[in-house]
């Protein structure tokens, strides 16, 4: 679950960890407020306004109907109150968004950390994530942060560090030392990037990231270390233990059709392709994608409806495939362990007849427990439907309906 960089920031506030202060507005009214509250608490003009979507490259990125950045920097009231008219309602385009882009309902209005003009300054880049190839939390980091970091990784990766983390001892101290010592740090900042760092990873434990990225970390001139920008993804798995935490979800920064899955307890993710899955178990699904890839086909969706597949989550499955125009056809594979393939085939119909008027072919493959009662039940419904009980037979009338 993502998590907006106005929230974020709030949540590593709680565990300690400096980060620059802003206020979230929905309104040009609320940005206007802010930016007096911020003139009057810092007493400089400065204060930049950010767009609030789940994606980078903001401050590269554009409005669609006006062109203006995502991220703007202003120095009178007039000047915040335009930017915050021309961002919010408006369609942010990014290179991590597509060309879609993605509607901003809020921004963080924010005091500027550059505007004393004083030289020394200095941004990092530092992140904490999950390396399965190891089994352990690594913490990269880089003396080279700020927006053009996808650059430095591709063309200078011997300037992004990474720091291990052992999951049974945790973040040690000497290792929070090295962090700063690699970013060139001395005296003042050096101490409190360590303190900075120590509490950032506790934070990454405490709150169960998946992702907890800093994108600038930023040193002052009075060698404060502050976050100036944050990216935060919540492990979902972990969200029974944070229930006060996922009332921070954003559902408008989602796919609608996943949301509406979610609400079944469906696993959905969008693709782009022309054949709908409907599947139970995730490893399942994966050899069913790649076997519709084989006949000539490509997936429209990754659907796991779950070990106990019934008449009322096939019918969802198939409203939420069905919403896809690109949809050609829709391959139904289920293996009977735990559910018995002759509810699933009687699921089916009952939905089929239920939602009426499917126009595009439905190959129904099920195998494992009562798979031939199954069949017989499919064959002899009378409904557009073709059975199969091999996964070559059901990839072969894929191939067929796709030609």
């Amino acid at each position: 679950m993502n998590l907006h960089e106005y929230q974020a920031k709030q949540l590593l506030k709680s565990y300690n960890v400096p980060v620059q202060d802003g206020y979230a507005c929905s309104t040009v009214h609320e940005a206007e407020e802010a930016y007096r509250q911020i003139k009057n608490d810092s007493g400089s003009n400065f204060a930049v306004i950010k767009a609030q979507i789940h994606a980078g490259g903001r401050g590269k990125g554009a409005i669609k109907e006006n062109g203006i950045n995502g991220v703007k920097v202003g120095k009178s009231l007039e000047e915040i109150s335009d930017f915050a008219n021309k961002i919010l309602g408006g369609t942010l385009v990014t290179i991590q968004t597509g060309p879609a882009g993605k509607v901003v309902n809020k921004v963080l209005v924010a005091q500027d950390m550059y505007y004393d003009g004083v030289s020394d300054r200095k941004e990092f880049y530092l992140s904490i994530l999950l390396d399965r190839t190891k089994g352990q939390n690594v913490i990269m980091y880089s003396t080279e942060g700020g927006m053009n970091i996808e650059d430095v990784a591709h063309n200078t990766p011997d300037k992004i560090f990474k720091e291990w983390v052992h999951p049974s001892g945790g973040l040690q101290a000497f290792q929070a030392r090295k962090i700063a010592f690699n970013l060139g740090l001395s005296g003042a900042a050096f101490k409190n990037c360590v303190k900075f760092v120590t509490n950032l990873y506790n934070a990454y434990i405490g709150l169960d990231c998946a992702m907890l990225e800093i994108n600038p970390l930023f040193k002052a001139a009075d060698d404060k270390i502050i976050a100036v920008d944050c990216k935060m993804g919540l492990d979902e798995n972990s969200l029974m233990r944070h229930p006060d935490l996922a009332s921070l979800r954003d559902v408008t920064e989602e796919d609608p059709t996943e949301v509406e899955a979610g609400q079944f307890n469906l696993n959905f993710v969008k693709l782009d392709g022309n054949v709908g899955c409907m599947v139970n178990g995730a490893g399942l699904a994966m050899a069913t994608m790649d076997m519709i890839k084989l006949s000539g086909g490509e997936p429209a969706n990754f659907l796991d409806v779950g070990g106990s597949a019934n008449a009322q989550t096939v019918e969802a499955g198939f409203k939420i495939i069905l919403k896809d125009p690109a949809v050609k056809a829709i391959l139904i594979n289920i293996f009977g362990g735990i559910v018995r393939c002759d509810r699933v085939a009687q699921g089916v119909i009952d939905a089929y007849q239920k939602l009426g008027n499917i126009n595009i072919p439905i190959i129904v493959r099920l195998q494992g427990t009562n798979a031939v009662e199954a069949k017989k039940l499919i064959d002899e419904s009378g409904l557009q439907v073709q059975s199969a009980i091999l996964l070559s037979e059901a990839a072969e009338l894929v191939k067929k309906a796709v030609a």
